[in-house]
């Protein structure tokens, strides 16, 4: 078994200098702008229902017969529409750390393409201090393999 699958694979969490550690989770998903990170989506041409993930064959979209897109970057910001929390330790590929700590998860709705997107929420948020309607933004944060990814926090 190589290194590399050792460091993906262990409950410990990764040094900065482990490999992979800083690379995005799901690369082409949302930029890397520690400051101001955005998700990537996609924008029917012909009526400009947008998606996330990337929708590129055919917009879903009952009254469109649109097959082009172009890619675009999403709100940053939104409205907390509803919540709840992980109290299990998804199972693998997930990685979780050992022990295992319960984490929030927010459904968001996109101030401009007004469509909800589910994602974690940052750590040292709980459920406890969530509320329907509040400002949300997205932030990146490192799993426990030292793999970026998108979550949500509660806007400054």
């Amino acid at each position: 078994m190589s290194k590399n699958h050792l460091t993906l694979f262990s409950r410990e969490p990764p040094g900065e200098d482990a490999p992979g550690y800083g690379t995005p989770l799901l690369p082409g998903w949302y930029t890397l702008d520690a400051k101001a990170p955005q998700l990537l989506g996609a924008r029917c041409q012909a009526c400009g229902t947008y998606y996330f993930p990337k929708q590129v064959t055919f917009c879903r979209n009952p009254a469109c017969n649109g097959e082009a897109f172009e890619e675009v970057a999403l709100s940053r910001t939104g409205t907390l529409w509803s919540w709840t929390n992980a109290c299990y330790a998804p199972p693998e590929p997930f990685v979780a750390p050992e022990p295992y700590e319960p984490f929030a998860i927010a459904a968001v709705e996109l101030a401009k393409e007004k469509m909800i997107v589910l994602g974690a929420v940052v750590k040292g948020v709980g459920v406890e201090q969530l509320r329907a309607g509040m400002t949300m933004e997205l932030a990146l944060e490192p799993l426990a393999d030292g793999k970026l990814t998108w979550k949500w926090r509660p806007a400054a």
